[in-house]
């Protein structure tokens, strides 16, 4: 019995231990986004040789993210201060947002599903993911300076 509440309690720390800092948190998952796409845009304008092993990598990285930031943990309300580019309206039109970042997943996990053999297919996924990412930013975050 002991060793069964020493597992639940770890696993309970480790849970709110995962999103301590909500913000912060979400800040780096965005980052990574960037960086994903920054990696995936670089095939699409031919600046690298496609190579399909790591497009499928990047997609992943997405997708496995999109997964973490819909998780509703990371968007508490009033966290969204100091230098954060949340916009209020990401609480105040939470069904909206839930929708956009379903959206996001739902995009992500298609485009690791059909992995592109190409830069032509791959082409195709990043305008679906791009533009989710896009409206998404539009809608739902405040431009700095």
């Amino acid at each position: 019995m002991r060793k069964l509440i020493f597992a639940i309690s770890a696993l309970a720390l480790g849970v709110s231990a995962s999103f301590a800092d909500p913000q912060a948190d979400r800040e780096g998952l965005m980052k990574a986004n960037g960086k994903a796409m920054g990696a995936l845009s670089a095939y699409v304008k031919g600046e690298k040789p496609f190579d399909a092993a790591d497009v499928l990598a990047q997609l992943t990285k997405l997708s496995d993210d999109a997964q973490k930031i819909s998780d509703p943990a990371l968007w508490p309300a009033g966290s969204n201060t100091g230098d954060s580019t949340a916009s209020p309206k990401i609480w105040e039109d939470a069904a909206g947002f839930q929708a956009a970042l379903d959206k996001f997943k739902a995009d992500t996990a298609s485009a690791v599903a059909a992995a592109p053999a190409d830069v032509e297919a791959l082409k195709v996924q990043m305008g679906a993911v791009g533009s989710n990412c896009a409206s998404c930013h539009q809608a739902f975050r405040v431009k700095k300076g």
